[in-house]
């Protein structure tokens, strides 16, 4: 058979695709961009129309029958991350090479491409919800100086520990079956391969699983993207007053999705690891610069204070309901049940992404990375960002007042923040170009992922498969924004993730099912009977040793 060079990249292409996931996985998602030209009401009957209060009809189901589960699983996985990083079982390797990557460059992969894009944009805007709406898990009143250490203290567990859990426990599970065992193949169905089996890897259930993954990834990513690309375009407006429109907002998603195209081709080393090395360094300059010019005292005592409430209170903001309190419900699925099921639905691309640069690394290594280290960049962000916001607010040194009765875009608020700055038109300049690269960063990976997926696990797929997934990505993220803006992207991160946290459930049960059959159990000793009469089980021996004694 001729080599790669001789089929040229069409031959390649058609070559490497795995045609079920594919097809299907292409059906799915182009799908739903025919659905907004040629019928938008079915779409919104869908994931629901803001402009018209439509509710989604897949999104109410989600929200009024499985909010709980999303709650109770993500708070397992984190759980279970804690254990691997501190128990026996850390020791295990991905495979028998040497690590392929230098922990800082690994390290600002998974955080770039994992959920940075978010964080960018949240970052000075949702303490500033929780301060004018607190949790009613804790009574303060709305903007209050009670408020504003819990509102920090809301933000950070919801962007510390459980939506990273999510995105490395598939890391894990995939990244370890990959590289441990022949014939299982670096894509999201091999997660599960204690469940499926190694021989059924490329049977009915696996497949749907890629093509379920398929789908929640560009969901998932275009959710990501249209909240920056969405933030990008407010910018434009708020500071220089170019509004685009929606044709504009076309053009902008298409000039990144090329921008993203771009360093895709160049492949993980030239393109995302160098991009990711230089994101960070500029999230690092932001970050400290925000908290030299903000209120640096008010910001280490907030701090501290929010820190040690998400420690303390872990356990109840994780399974907190809102049972029984006026709004309580409502206000979980506007939050942390819509948070979870983002991160979610990332899992498959991140977790696929996560593996894929984690080969020589530990078990201990890449669960430290995805919830203790990426935490430790993520909590400053917030309180310098976030609790910079509060403090002006709360001072009247600047008004998000407007943001917090949604008659402004939560886009906006990082560019009225800089706005009270010295030299603020160079923080939001620097703001802008943070979202691009985060932007392009998110999107390059996730397109790698999909065509992973779609190629039955091929590192280096084709670059037409790239580019054909990076356009799919590009229109999706376009058009769920011009279909409702940032309602109509929380819908679609609900929809496409829900599914996903019982996969991530599975996984987790399949990795524990393995580990203790393999490397011993941890709370049980090999010959305890977990069902039925220890006296049914030969002893360890022979029968001869109940005669020992005499």
């Amino acid at each position: 058979m001729a080599d790669g060079g001789d089929l040229g990249a069409v031959g390649r292409f058609r070559e490497e695709i795995d045609p079920i996931v594919f097809i299907f996985g292409t059906l799915l998602t182009v799908g739903v961009i025919a659905m907004f030209f040629f019928s938008r009401s079915t779409l919104a009957w869908a994931i629901g129309d803001p402009e018209t209060a439509q509710e989604g009809v897949l999104n109410t189901f989600f929200l009024e029958y499985l909010n709980w589960a999303l709650l109770v699983i993500v708070f397992l996985v984190v759980v279970f991350l804690l254990f691997l990083i501190l128990g026996p079982w850390g020791k295990l390797k991905f495979g028998d090479d040497p690590p392929e990557y230098s922990f800082l460059s690994f390290f600002a992969m998974l955080y770039s491409a994992g959920f940075a894009a978010g964080v960018v944009f949240w970052g000075p805007t949702e303490a500033l919800f929780y301060y004018d709406n607190p949790s009613p898990l804790f009574d303060v009143s709305s903007q209050s100086g009670e408020a504003m250490p819990i509102a920090i203290q809301q933000t950070l567990f919801h962007w510390a520990l459980p939506q990273l859990a999510v995105f490395t426990i598939m890391g894990i599970a995939i990244g370890y079956f990959a590289y441990n065992y022949e014939n299982v193949p670096l894509r999201v169905s091999s997660a599960l391969t204690p469940i499926l089996g190694r021989d059924n890897l490329d049977g009915p259930a696996a497949k749907a699983i890629d093509i379920l993954a398929v789908f929640a990834t560009i969901g998932g990513v275009a959710t990501s993207l249209g909240f920056i690309g969405s933030q990008f375009v407010t910018g434009l407006d708020y500071q220089w007053g170019i509004d685009l429109g929606d044709t504009g907002i076309l053009l902008v998603v298409t000039a990144m999705t090329l921008l993203f195209t771009i360093s895709m081709v160049l492949g993980v080393n030239r393109g995302i690891r160098r991009l990711s090395n230089f994101n960070m360094v500029l999230f690092v300059i932001l970050l400290l610069a925000t908290f030299i010019v903000g209120p640096t005292i008010f910001l280490v005592l907030v701090g501290t204070q929010a820190l040690s409430g998400m420690v303390t209170n872990f356990v109840s903001m994780s399974l907190y309901t809102g049972a029984g309190a006026e709004g309580g419900t409502q206000w979980v699925n506007d939050w942390t049940v819509f948070y979870w099921a983002w991160a979610l639905s990332w899992s498959p691309f991140a977790g696929l992404f996560i593996a894929r640069i984690s080969r020589g690394r530990t078990v201990r290594e890449v669960a430290f990375t995805g919830i203790v280290a990426t935490s430790a960049a993520t909590i400053p962000w917030f309180i310098s960002l976030g609790g910079t916001a509060l403090y002006a607010q709360h001072n009247e040194i600047a008004d998000f007042s407007g943001v917090m009765a949604f008659e402004q875009g939560a886009e906006v608020t990082g560019f009225i923040l800089f706005d009270a700055f010295p030299l603020g038109t160079v923080f939001m300049i620097a703001f802008m170009l943070l979202v691009t690269t985060f932007f392009i960063t998110s999107a390059d990976s996730s397109t790698l992922a999909v065509s992973m997926m779609t190629t039955g696990g091929k590192a280096r797929p084709s670059n037409i498969n790239r580019i054909f997934w990076g356009v799919v990505l590009g229109m999706t993220a376009a058009i769920l924004m011009i279909q409702g803006g940032v309602d109509a992207l929380q819908s679609a991160a609900i929809v496409t993730g829900g599914p996903f946290a019982f996969v991530c459930f599975l996984a987790m049960l399949g990795l524990i099912k393995h580990f203790s059959t393999k490397y011993g159990r941890v709370l049980l000793q090999e010959d305890t009977v977990l069902i039925g009469s220890s006296e049914d089980k030969p002893a360890v021996g022979g029968a001869a040793q109940a005669g020992d004694d005499d």
